[in-house]
């Protein structure tokens, strides 16, 4: 790419916005010019904003410090500094979809880690391996928006990324049952340990939303285009239980499934292995080489041995044997604040340029 695009974070103060900061340094097609947050912080150089709220392992890149903090409200204005912007604002879900919208009728693209409108029939939910094919949807949903060039991309919830690309990878064995139990980590809530003293050795059983999201949203990826909106799809049946634990970074699942055809153990790695999709065909940057790893080890995956797993883009898998009640069962693991938000956001936003979606303005 000659010239970088440039980029807007909307969020930029919180956990998913730093994520977003660290991840686009040195970034090859895309640059960060545009920083915007709530009012109480714009004005502030971007350093002087977060303060000691950084909550990323890597040092503030030097390029973003002394960025004035814009009104994320100030849409017309933030807009017309960028080529695209991500989102990651935290507001109410009402909020988020009139924002999001706003600044993709300024012309504006948005690619959102945010929920809002996962659910949104032409806005197109996509992990760039599995649905890439779903940004079809864009073109009504520039209809509906007014739009040439504005529209809204989303990626999905992080507690999905463990689990449901496998279901994309043994697709041709019909799985039609999950029984599905995440073990999450704080840095999903927005927190540390330092911020969140009562987690340290201690489980918390719910997570407001998440297992609706948890048993829904890989049918939504799974599903498919028809008259301008996304179909989910019918199976697999899903049900999930979401439990908040004791670490800082990764996702974990671990799931029971029934299939449609039987497969053998080797059938079923195999296909893992070999999966890919438009991000490794097309070779863009965040993209990784492989991306799912199965681990023959008894006990892996694990989240200190393996959780940065292709720089925290890729998916592990393990412990996949019979069951005496399902056909299969298995682990895996998912960096949930690369792969699972900012991260996966970023793939999108390169397939969504890659083809053509996002351009400079």
């Amino acid at each position: 790419m000659e010239q970088k695009l440039k980029v807007g974070i909307l969020g930029a103060t919180g956990m998913v916005g730093q994520r977003f900061i660290s991840l686009l340094e040195n970034h090859p097609w895309f640059e960060v010019v545009t920083v915007a947050a709530s009012p109480r912080s714009a004005g502030k150089t971007y350093e002087e904003a977060v303060g000691d709220r950084w909550k990323m392992d890597t040092p503030m890149p030097e390029a973003v410090k002394k960025l004035v903090v814009l009104n994320v409200n100030d849409v017309e204005h933030v807009a017309s500094t960028v080529d695209f912007v991500f989102s990651a604002v935290d507001m109410s879900k009402d909020e988020i979809k009139a924002i999001e919208e706003a600044y993709a009728k300024t012309e504006t693209p948005v690619v959102s880690n945010n929920s809002a409108h996962r659910w949104t029939p032409d806005v197109p939910m996509v992990v760039p391996e599995i649905n890439a094919d779903h940004f079809e949807v864009i073109k009504d949903q520039k209809k509906r928006l007014g739009t040439t060039r504005g529209f809204i991309a989303v990626k999905p919830n992080c507690s999905i990324q463990s689990y449901a690309p496998c279901l994309a990878a043994w697709k041709e064995f019909g799985p039609k049952e999950l029984v599905v139990t995440t073990y999450q980590a704080i840095s999903g809530a927005g927190k540390t340990f330092k911020d969140w003293p009562e987690m340290v050795g201690n489980i918390i059983p719910f997570i407001g939303g998440e297992e609706e999201k948890s048993e829904q949203e890989p049918l939504r990826v799974l599903g498919k285009v028809e008259n301008g909106q996304i179909v989910k799809a019918e199976l697999p049946k899903i049900t999930c239980q979401c439990v908040r634990v004791p670490v800082l970074n990764g996702h974990t699942a671990a799931v029971f499934i029934n299939f449609e055809k039987k497969p053998t153990k080797e059938q079923l790695i195999e296909k893992l292995v070999a999966f890919k999709g438009f991000p490794q065909e097309a070779e863009l940057p965040s993209a990784p080489k492989q991306f799912i790893q199965y681990l023959e080890e008894d006990n892996r995956p694990q989240v200190t041995e393996d959780v940065n797993y292709e720089r925290g883009m890729g998916v592990s898998i393990g412990r996949l044997r019979e069951d005496t009640m399902f056909d299969y069962k298995f682990i895996g693991l998912s960096h949930n604040t690369v792969r699972g938000a900012a991260g996966g956001a970023v793939l999108c936003a390169e397939a969504l340029t890659a083809k053509g979606y996002i351009a400079a303005k």
